[in-house]
């Protein structure tokens, strides 16, 4: 061994000290060698002294090596040890090693090589252990910490959805307290716009429109704070019914129409459906149009906006909006559907908004059992495509129809139910996966 060893030799039988001693010495080994001769020295020298290696004398005056052995590991003192036995000792080598020898070797067999070899393995038993003891603290010691993290962000976890839910709760109170005083100046506006109420000059009656239509477009961006908040904590049902999904399409672009007209742009239907009917809630299927209609109306400078309605296979409809506008960069496809997300940010943007729609339409989608698909190109136009079960399942679901139809097209009438849908939502392969 090339280093220097701190070892101490503890026998009360000065013959047996002087043949450890002799056959380290013959073995070559570099040492600082101390003797003691029982075993109140030895634990003295311990207490003292970091040696690298102990042999220790099984029969010992006052106590036996085992007993010495125990008081060291009680007094949380670590050394590697290997006991002397004599004849008659090798039924104790169990014990010894249990409590906490490192090897032990036969007095018979002391040699330079073999009192090497004891001593080269139990250094590196004991050194192999140490570093598997730092190993164990440390990741003790790491897993604290992770704990200790762990409970941190529950607790910011918590304080995120007791702020959220505040929030969610504070936008619903907000939206529709402010819905009443709306109504009423939407209201009076048109009171005051029918001519049995008195002739307006054109200038008032300028006004007055202005009124009205600042009025609708707030009640509107309220609408859409409300809906989301409502979708937001799960209270957002559906209220589904059988009925024709071409007249609701027809009826949403003819409400925009004349958004579409103020741009001069042409908005135009194709309908491919052979059968009309689907089992969903007209209400939401109006809004996701509206909301995808107003859309390609406001980010279309010119052109044409084309509304699609057409038989997927698997019991499917699809309803599909393309426009010519500014379209949409690949990067953008997730943020678009984030809440109160727009791609131009800044308070000087051309385009303004909640930044709410396509998030209800997106929530709207998921809880009808739908996906959305997207396609577009900067400066060429978007597509947006919802795909749609012809009959939505009774999750989250009030049905306002004594019927409903099954897979075969039968009908039949359906149960309430207001449990929240749990089945994840799949994006198709070649599409980003969108969330609120």
């Amino acid at each position: 061994m090339e280093e220097t060893l701190k070892i101490l030799v503890v026998d009360d039988d000065e013959v047996d000290r002087m043949a450890v001693r002799s056959a380290l010495t013959e073995a070559g080994v570099q040492m600082e060698l101390s003797e003691v001769s029982d075993s109140n020295d030895a634990f003295s020298a311990l207490s003292t002294t970091a040696y690298d290696c102990v042999f220790l004398d099984y029969r010992l005056p006052l106590q036996d090596g085992l007993t010495l052995i125990q008081q060291l590991r009680y007094s949380e003192i670590q050394v590697p040890l290997v006991v002397l036995t004599g004849q008659g000792d090798e039924q104790i080598t169990g014990e010894l090693i249990k409590a906490g020898a490192t090897d032990y070797l036969s007095k018979s067999r002391i040699s330079p090589e073999n009192l090497a070899q004891v001593l080269r393995s139990a250094i590196r038993i004991y050194r192999a252990e140490m570093q598997a003891t730092l190993a164990k603290e440390e990741l003790i010691r790491k897993n604290q910490e992770l704990e200790r993290q762990q409970q941190h962000i529950q607790m910011q976890n918590f304080k995120l959805l007791e702020t959220s839910r505040l929030k969610s709760h504070f936008l619903a109170t907000m939206s529709h307290e402010l819905r009443t005083p709306m109504n009423a100046i939407i209201g009076f506006s048109q009171i005051l716009l029918r001519p049995k109420f008195g002739q307006l000059t054109h200038q008032q009656a300028d006004m007055v429109e202005r009124i009205l239509n600042n009025g609708k477009h707030l009640l509107m961006l309220l609408n859409e704070v409300l809906d989301f908040s409502k979708l937001e904590v799960g209270r957002l049902d559906l209220k589904a019914e059988i009925f024709d999904v071409s007249k609701i399409v027809n009826q949403a672009v003819n409400e925009m129409r004349s958004l579409a007209d103020a741009k001069n742009l042409s908005l135009l239907v194709q309908n491919h459906l052979q059968n009309p009917s689907v089992f969903n809630d007209p209400v939401r299927i109006k809004q996701i149009l509206i909301n995808l209609l107003s859309n390609a109306i406001k980010f279309t400078e010119s052109g044409e906006i084309w509304v699609e309605v057409k038989e997927l296979p698997e019991k499917k409809v699809a309803i599909i909006v393309r426009d010519t506008g500014i379209g949409i960069a690949s990067r953008d496809f997730k943020r678009i559907f984030e809440a109160f997300r727009q791609v131009d940010q800044t308070i000087t943007r051309k385009y303004q908004g909640t930044g709410l729609g396509l998030a209800i339409v997106d929530s709207l989608v998921r809880m009808m059992g739908g996906k959305i698909f997207l396609e577009s190109k900067v400066g060429m136009g978007s597509m947006f495509k919802i795909e749609l079960p012809r009959q939505i399942k009774l999750t989250n679901v009030t049905a306002n129809s004594p019927n409903s139809q099954d897979d075969d097209g039968n009908f039949y009438s359906p149960k309430n139910s207001h449990q929240s849908s749990s089945e994840p939502r799949e994006a198709p392969i070649g599409y980003p996966k969108f969330k609120i």
